[in-house]
């Protein structure tokens, strides 16, 4: 054991080292001061979070740029798409070339539905790392590191961890969570303004992968008490604790691949995930039949072969992403 110790520290040295340990001094860092960064947030807020307060003003509707957006959207939409990415994204707007094919292809196939991004789950503000943040230039340089610096960008998804960590904290996940929520709901009304009322529930369907996931469960509670909506999570190999938004949503749909080993990580890391947490918001949703899990075929968390992939999978021929597609077309939440 102490053999193997020494060979991974010498195969550390010098530079890879350094940044490791770099990387564990920064976790500490921010996971002493994130909570603080979210309070101070909720200060500045006025400690008061509802819809009206974020509704953006008159003249600021808009879709947002991309080819998730549909070409023509209907006068009263009924149901909008939220997605919440994962934990290596440094901004909301940071699609990969698969993400923007699996929306492209989403919206085409659901034209009644109403598409929405830029919503960044690692910010209680709605911020990407590049804004007015101290941070800003670290974060910047992690991005846009390439060659053996390229490993920096594992500082991203330490610094996002911390926020995934906080909205499943029941102590501040409260005032995060709702956070979140406000800019999901400030997003929905930009790209189409939200119908004061209809005759029928507004739908609501929360689609995110990884971290993104435990964020969007998060939002639930606050998005049903605001809009009065019925409101679906899809996970695409998201991690999650097994508290908020269960026995809230109308359902939680969760894909996992094959070969996606982080997914386990939800049930290692949250006591309420356990089977024997039997009282469990998760466990009690599950009995009742409010939680179905699907495998969606040969995936692994990230990569080319990942969820979002566009390398071909040699059991179907088609690309990984394509087959992400099909199981989430294959989902029985389209129909009215």
């Amino acid at each position: 054991m102490l053999q193997l110790i020494g060979r991974i520290l010498l195969g550390l040295r010098g530079g890879s080292l350094k940044l490791l340990l770099f990387a564990s001094i920064l976790l500490l860092v921010l996971a002493a001061t994130s909570p603080l960064g979210t309070l101070v947030w909720w200060l500045s807020q006025e400690a008061e979070i509802s819809l009206n307060r974020h509704k953006p003003k008159s003249g600021q509707r808009g879709l947002l740029p991309g080819p998730a957006a549909p070409a023509s959207k209907p006068s009263e939409p009924g149901c909008y798409i939220v997605f919440l990415p994962g934990v290596g994204d440094f901004s909301a707007d940071q699609l990969t070339g698969g993400e923007a094919i699996f929306f492209q292809r989403l919206a085409q196939a659901h034209p009644e539905c109403i598409t929405v991004q830029g919503i960044f789950p690692y910010s209680a503000a709605n911020e990407n790392l590049g804004g007015r943040r101290l941070l800003a230039p670290l974060w910047r340089f992690a991005e846009r590191a390439e060659g053996w610096w390229g490993f920096a960008n594992v500082l991203i998804k330490i610094r996002n961890l911390s926020r995934f960590a906080i909205s499943a904290d029941p102590r501040y996940g409260v005032v995060y969570n709702q956070g979140i929520a406000a800019a999901i709901a400030e997003r929905m009304d930009a790209v189409q303004p939200i119908p004061a009322s209809s005759p029928r529930p507004l739908k609501i369907i929360l689609l995110g992968t990884s971290g993104g996931v435990q964020v969007a469960l998060g939002a639930v509670p606050y998005l049903g008490e605001w809009l009065k909506a019925k409101i679906t999570v899809v996970s695409i190999g998201g991690v999650f604790s097994g508290a908020s938004g269960f026995g809230v949503a109308e359902h939680v749909y969760h894909l996992y691949g094959r070969q996606d080993w982080v997914d386990d990580l939800g049930v290692a890391v949250f006591p309420s995930r356990r089977p024997w947490a039997v009282s469990s918001p998760f466990n009690q949703t599950r009995q009742q039949g409010g939680y179905t899990v699907q495998v969606s075929g040969p995936h692994a968390h990230d990569g080319p072969q990942g969820y979002f992939g566009e390398a071909r999978a040699a059991t179907t021929g088609g690309t990984y992403v394509d087959l992400t597609l099909q199981r989430v077309n294959q989902l029985p939440i389209w129909s009215h």
